[in-house]
């Protein structure tokens, strides 16, 4: 996987965290001028025409800034809006598959990057066979996003870590105090949404949470 930056940094959108859909817009040209290495577009409850809508517009935003824009869960809104990346929930990845072979093998030879959301090690060998070039494994520490499920651990991460040979992206509770623990496991870098999504200087966390980050983040 290509190395954008020093510090690998994807972007896991969350539009219920903006007041409104035009402040939601404003964050993702925010947060694609503090250059992440990636924007998912994770917007679950959006049908696929209304999630199309949505990620034609944020596409525009993302190629302003060469950040690339990975669109989640739905492959032909990924074709369409000429997404670098899709990002599915494995078992989701799975069923598509097998469902419609063609389909899928026309729309993923059409994608630099695809990954899948994993939580165990048996998802992660299953991932990589079904041709991810990366993926996203959580949670690792406690969130509010899962509130009253614990972390899964450093522990855990260095077993996904060791047990596939693409990159592997640690989500859930980093931060400054923590990310340096995820990069000894072995991570190629982390997720980040809520912290990312609520603040009004993305450029600045950026810099704060990973000091030794090159100076495109100051």
């Amino acid at each position: 996987m290509k190395q954008h930056q020093e510090n690998n940094i994807i972007c896991v959108t969350n539009r219920s965290l903006c007041e409104d859909i035009s402040v939601f817009f404003e964050k993702i040209q925010n947060i694609a001028n503090a250059e992440p290495y990636s924007i998912i577009l994770r917007e679950k409850d959006l049908s696929e025409d209304e999630y199309l809508s949505l990620a034609l517009r944020v596409s525009t935003l993302c190629c302003s800034t060469g950040t690339m824009l990975f669109v989640h869960n739905y492959p032909m809104a990924a074709l369409k809006c000429s997404a670098d990346g899709l990002h599915m929930p494995l078992h989701r990845l799975k069923e598509y598959m097998e469902a419609c072979p063609e389909e899928a093998d026309m729309v993923l030879s059409k994608m630099k990057y695809l990954g899948a959301s994993c939580h165990s090690v048996e998802d992660a060998l299953l991932a990589e066979s079904l041709g991810c070039n990366y993926i996203v494994a959580g949670h690792i520490f406690d969130t509010d996003c899962k509130k009253g499920l614990p972390g899964r651990g450093i522990d855990f991460l260095k077993d996904v870590v060791n047990a596939v040979s693409i990159p592997v992206f640690a989500i859930g509770g980093i931060n400054k105090e923590n990310y340096h623990k995820i990069k000894e496991a072995g991570a190629s870098g982390a997720c980040l949404m809520s912290s990312l999504m609520i603040s009004n200087n993305p450029k600045e966390l950026l810099h704060s949470l990973f000091p030794s980050a090159p100076s495109s983040y100051t």
